[in-house]
């Protein structure tokens, strides 16, 4: 049950971290950056790759102190410790079904960056001089690049962190799966949905993503509170 159950841990984590991969504050302004400063596809997603690590290291360090403090703890309490672990998972899944009741269910970012931003930076990187359309310099890509990491490196995935709590009583074994699959699930979400708009598929339909994240997000946190009491318990 022990091994079964964390399958179901990771198997949350990876949707939760792909989730929040494929809102579209992660990948859309990587794809008008990249317009605007007329990069090739390959450098897009490179640069894309370059901001996921970043996004999952800051993650991964805010995890490390979550594990830390939840490893010491699960020794001392023992028994009691699923039925805080299930209840933290439970409190932080109601905090985010809350917001999205409230209508705060939109993805922001501390440093400000959406889409709509890039896109004007995009718009006036596209400047018209008669129809001669001026090359970005490059302090201006220099910029652009050092604005996208910042954008999701201190942006960490907050969602995440409980899961990291749910994978405490496995160790300092679950903390590293679990950043792995934290790693994966990003890297997936981001690459995938800048490859496709760069594709060419700039009709896909995910601003639902975007307004529903708190939601969805805060029924699977709740979910997995209620797997933690019921099977570690």
């Amino acid at each position: 049950m022990t091994q079964s159950f964390f399958v179901s841990i990771a198997a949350t984590g990876f949707t939760v971290a792909f989730f929040h991969a494929a809102i579209p504050t992660h990948w859309l302004p990587f794809v008008l950056t990249a317009r605007a400063q007329k990069w090739s596809k390959a450098k897009t997603l490179a640069v894309t790759t370059l901001a996921g690590c970043g996004h999952v290291l800051f993650t991964a360090a805010l995890g490390f102190l979550v594990a830390w403090c939840g490893i010491g703890l699960s020794d001392k309490i023992g028994g009691w410790f699923p039925w805080i672990a299930g209840g933290a998972l439970l409190a932080f899944g109601s905090y985010y079904v809350i917001r999205q009741i409230r209508g705060e269910g939109g993805h922001s970012h501390p440093s400000g960056g959406h889409g709509h931003d890039h896109a004007a930076h995009a718009h006036a990187g596209c400047g018209h001089d008669g129809d001669a359309v001026q090359p970005p310099p490059r302090r201006s890509e220099r910029a652009a690049i050092l604005s996208l990491l910042a954008l999701l490196t201190f942006s960490p995935c907050e969602g995440f962190l409980p899961v990291y709590v749910s994978g405490v009583r496995y160790g300092w074994t679950g903390f590293f799966l679990l950043t792995l699959i934290l790693s994966a699930a990003t890297a997936a979400g981001m690459l995938v949905f800048t490859w496709l708009t760069l594709a060419g598929m700039e009709k896909l339909g995910f601003a639902f993503l975007e307004k529903y994240e708190h939601g969805i997000l805060g029924g699977l946190l709740c979910l997995l509170g209620v797997l933690v009491i019921v099977f570690e318990h």
